[in-house]
């Protein structure tokens, strides 16, 4: 098994067995074995199909909780370890869907296993020949907006869900002439009853027409087609008719495939949300990483992830959010760019950590409660935000800023 002809994955594993023993049970599990040898299970065929284990490194310290029905608990202590596998392509070809029964399949039931988490998955070449870059990245997305350089704003349309068509074309009017570069509906805003995809896009469009002829800039708006696969390539095509540019897609709700036959349908700009995600990522010992799925989204055809926040108001970690945004940031077998989606208690005050654990703005800063919720309104907070970034960009504090700009001012007043 030449290693260009092969899968690699990364997988933290816990077991009361010896870690040599469990990572065995992954490979034969999850290609040539079962739980007895059985007839045509020859040297040749395992020679050809069966999965390597190519290292294994321990882990020390604290390893967290084991999962339940672990074989070995009464007789064994808990070890940890960090093992690459190789799968043979031979095995799937290049495809991400039968890729991922081998790599992330029934291993996740192995007895001989009490953690078991998927990090990160290096990709021979030739999926690159069936997963083409999606079209947009971070430079597409820079031309759309009209925006070359310097951090990519924008905010998310709430309430999140019962707002009607005209509260649609009121508030993305006043959110466009801000200078926003970007506005979204909610995750969970898809086609729901309380404001129906076909009711609402007229609003918007007719909101985006006029913020365009008035200011000479038209911002990005993402409609919300998360839905069953039928629905959702439905929804797709009615938003680019009606003169949308840019589709969310929750994608590890939708899941992979279902990403792919969106992307190979429309040429929309794919704004990729977790939502859902930390159900397989939250826990150390179970499940899969960021580093791995968002290289999954990357070959699907996202054109922007969501990464997390800094200062957020979910569990992950600022240090975990900077890991993430540099996998995005990371070229995929040499390139599929794609724009880290900064969200999750964005505001002003979050420009400076954002700056400091990045370096960089190559990013879209997503800011729902820090612009919406601003005192002066919608508008203001937009502006706030454009504030902070020029501030920090600059090597000028927020508090220096804030003396020539009342909605930084404001925004410090009531957020900070």
């Amino acid at each position: 098994m030449l290693l260009n002809d092969t899968i690699v994955v990364t997988y933290r594993i816990l077991s009361y067995l010896p870690l040599d023993q469990a990572a065995e049970a992954i490979a034969g599990e999850q290609t040539t074995g079962t739980f007895t040898k059985v007839a045509g299970e020859t040297p040749e065929l395992h020679r050809k199909h069966r999965a390597q284990i190519l290292d294994m490194t321990p882990l020390e310290g604290d390893l967290g909780g084991p999962l339940p029905g672990a074989r070995g608990r009464e007789s064994g202590s808990l070890r940890g370890g960090l093992v690459r596998i190789g799968y043979p392509l031979a095995n799937s070809g290049p495809s991400l869907t039968r890729m991922l029964a081998f790599v992330s399949g029934n291993l996740y039931e192995l007895s001989e296993l009490a953690g078991i988490k998927l990090l990160d998955i290096d990709f021979p070449e030739q999926f690159g020949a069936v997963y083409p870059p999606a079209p947009h990245g971070v430079a597409g997305t820079r031309r759309l907006v009209d925006r070359p350089r310097g951090v990519l704003l924008g905010t998310i349309v709430k309430p999140n869900i019962g707002l009607t068509g005209p509260d649609y074309y009121r508030v993305v009017r006043e959110l466009g002439m801000a200078g926003l570069d970007f506005i979204k509906d909610d995750e969970v805003n898809a086609d729901c009853p309380p404001s129906p995809l076909r009711q609402r896009v007229p609003h918007v469009i007719r909101a985006l027409d006029e913020v365009e002829s008035e200011t000479g800039r038209r911002p990005l708006y993402a409609f919300n087609i998360s839905d069953e696969l039928d629905h959702m390539l439905d929804s797709a095509s009615y938003v680019a008719e009606a003169g949308g540019k840019c589709a969310v897609v929750n994608t590890a709700l939708v899941g992979i495939p279902a990403l792919c036959a969106v992307r190979r349908q429309t040429d929309l700009v794919i704004h990729g949300h977790l939502a859902g995600f930390a159900a397989a990522s939250r826990h150390p010992n179970l499940g899969m990483g960021y580093a791995a799925f968002q290289k999954l989204a990357r070959f699907a055809g996202a054109d922007h992830l969501h990464v997390g926040g800094f200062r957020s108001k979910f569990f992950i970690e600022d240090e975990e959010t900077a890991a993430n945004v540099e996998a995005v940031r990371t070229p995929l077998l040499g390139g599929r760019e794609c724009l880290p989606v900064i969200s999750s208690a964005q505001w002003a005050g979050t420009a400076p950590t954002t700056w400091q654990h990045t370096g960089t703005d190559d990013l879209l800063v997503l800011a729902g409660g820090g612009v919406l919720g601003h005192p002066g309104g919608a508008g203001a907070g937009a502006r706030s935000m454009r504030q902070a970034w020029d501030a920090v960009t600059a090597g000028i504090s927020l508090d220096e800023a804030a003396k020539e700009h009342r909605e930084l001012a404001a925004a410090l007043a009531h957020f900070g």
